[in-house]
């Protein structure tokens, strides 16, 4: 199969071509999608894919700037698949963007199975969170859920969402942190001070440090450093 370069970004494949044994079912029939991927033989496979489940048109591209351009010229499609790992930003800022923009349903097709990625991918608005490595079946059955209206997590990543943002303190009883303490902690890890934290976050130098008390104490610490290991060691921050 051919690689498809970035002059054919946009391809159309009515589903009247297909053989009768692929026409999808008609809540699937011609939506409209947008492939993000910097790997052109990927992009030409999840395009085919799409294609056999009634896709009538597919939009793709290499970076985020190439998708931010395809997006401003045809306006929110169907469906966005994405690749978290684009060469000249984030896929998650990425998928922050669709979802503000109006895009319905974005779907994050990628090849890390890190805790903080998956959880950062649900939280910006992914609807779907697939790894590469998937089976096709995997994929078709990830990407049809979310045509329905609904939610999917590839089988490998689903515990991770399970634990939710649980973080185990220092006597090694899991703790729920809320997600304004994990930005404050992931912030923290960051190297940024209370006051950088709270200007990041529209919060007061003192509001920033109330967090970090009720999270030392939901941990058993007051030690930065230590608050910091206890969640990157849970995948809550990275």
């Amino acid at each position: 199969m051919a690689a498809v370069g970035l002059s054919q970004a946009v391809r159309s494949t009515p589903a009247g071509a297909l053989p009768a044994s692929m026409v999808p079912h008609p809540r699937e029939e011609l939506f409209s999608v947008l492939v993000v991927d910097d790997h052109p033989l990927l992009r030409e496979a999840i395009a085919a894919r799409l294609a056999q489940m009634g896709a009538g048109t597919v939009h793709e591209a290499a970076t985020v700037a190439e998708a931010r351009a395809r997006a401003t010229a045809t306006g929110p499609c169907d469906l966005a698949i994405l690749d978290l790992g684009l060469p000249d930003g984030s896929g998650i800022e990425l998928v922050t963007e669709l979802r503000s923009h109006g895009w319905p349903r974005v779907v994050v097709l990628a090849s890390s199975d890190d805790p903080y990625a998956v959880r950062s991918a649900f939280q910006a608005g992914a609807q779907a969170y697939l790894l590469k490595s998937a089976s096709p079946v995997v994929v078709t059955d990830g990407v049809r859920r979310v045509l329905e209206g609904g939610v999917y997590a590839d089988p490998s990543v689903a515990p991770v969402l399970a634990t939710g943002t649980r973080v185990a303190g220092t006597d090694n009883t899991p703790r729920e942190l809320s997600a304004r303490e994990v930005e404050v902690l992931q912030l923290v890890a960051d190297g940024q001070s209370n006051k950088e934290i709270g200007e990041e976050l529209s919060l007061s130098a003192l509001t920033v440090k109330s967090h970090l008390s009720r999270i030392g104490r939901k941990l058993g610490t007051g030690d930065r450093a230590q608050m910091v290991a206890l969640a990157m060691r849970a995948g809550v921050i990275r």
